[in-house]
């Protein structure tokens, strides 16, 4: 896979690719159907493994290419030795995390570097979903209340808050929307947020 092919399917993880050094050694955390991993490895030769959950996800995985282990990150990642990866990725996962804290400690232990995204809830539509009386229903969380495995909602200044709390050193943060960073009013207009960091 290439870069063109990436940013077709997935642009937010075509931008987040390019903070992940050539010939790392990557782990991908809640990695779905393995094409970031795919592209990790073909374009910029990485090397690494996904881990994922979902019995459906880990054929596709097989199909790309890509090394998975079957499980379930609330588990943590005892199996890993510390600084083990240059960079472990959690994109788009952690807000499905009941243990979120414990998760980022044990990423800041096993990678030298850690990215990870999140949907964010102060999305302006979000916002006015909720003003609507409504809990949101978007590109960037489009579940319904009843059905969605999303058990938690961040905010970009939530996050921020946390990794302070827990010891990380946030390197680069951007907000992104169609996998394009928002710059101004980035907390408001930004429907993913996206962090890179290492612990402290």
């Amino acid at each position: 896979m290439n870069f063109r092919e990436l940013n077709t399917l997935r642009p937010d993880l075509a931008f987040i690719a390019h903070w992940v050094a050539p010939e790392s050694h990557v782990l991908d955390l809640g990695c779905g159907d393995g094409v970031m991993l795919e592209y990790l490895q073909s374009d910029k030769r990485c090397s690494g493994y996904g881990v994922e959950i979902d019995d459906d996800k880990i054929p596709l995985c097989v199909n790309r290419g890509v090394s998975v282990i079957q499980q379930d990150l609330e588990a943590g990642l005892a199996m890993f030795s510390d600084n083990a990866f240059d960079t472990v990725l959690c994109l788009s996962a952690l807000q499905m995390m009941k243990n979120v804290e414990g998760i980022l400690s044990d990423i800041a232990r096993v990678g030298r570097e850690a990215i990870v995204s999140f949907p964010n809830f102060a999305y302006w539509p979000h916002r006015v979903a909720l003003l609507r009386g409504r809990m949101p229903v978007s590109k960037s969380l489009p579940y319904e209340w009843y059905d969605t495995p999303n058990l938690r909602c961040a905010t970009i200044k939530d996050f921020e808050e946390l990794a302070n709390r827990v010891g990380l050193e946030v390197l680069e943060r951007v907000a992104l929307h169609d996998g394009n960073p928002v710059n101004f009013l980035p907390n408001w207009r930004g429907s993913l947020a996206v962090f890179r960091f290492r612990k402290r």
